[in-house]
């Protein structure tokens, strides 16, 4: 679970913290691919997209 703690009214850095949080546990990402339903096919191509975009990443920084 994400929180965040408000120190001196400073709403506007602590919805910043937030945001880099979200983004960081890929929530966002996660949120917005939740918004439609996805068929099993698709999700299947997705992931494997994803997994061939992991292992290349890894590749070029040397894990590969």
């Amino acid at each position: 679970m994400l929180e965040v703690v408000v120190h001196q009214n400073q709403v506007d850095k602590a919805l910043k913290a937030l945001k880099r949080q979200m983004t960081k546990e890929g929530l966002l990402k996660e949120l917005k691919r939740r918004r439609f339903y996805e068929k099993p096919s698709v999700k299947k191509k997705r992931k494997q997209k994803e997994a061939k975009k992991k292992r290349k990443s890894a590749q070029r920084r040397g894990h590969g």
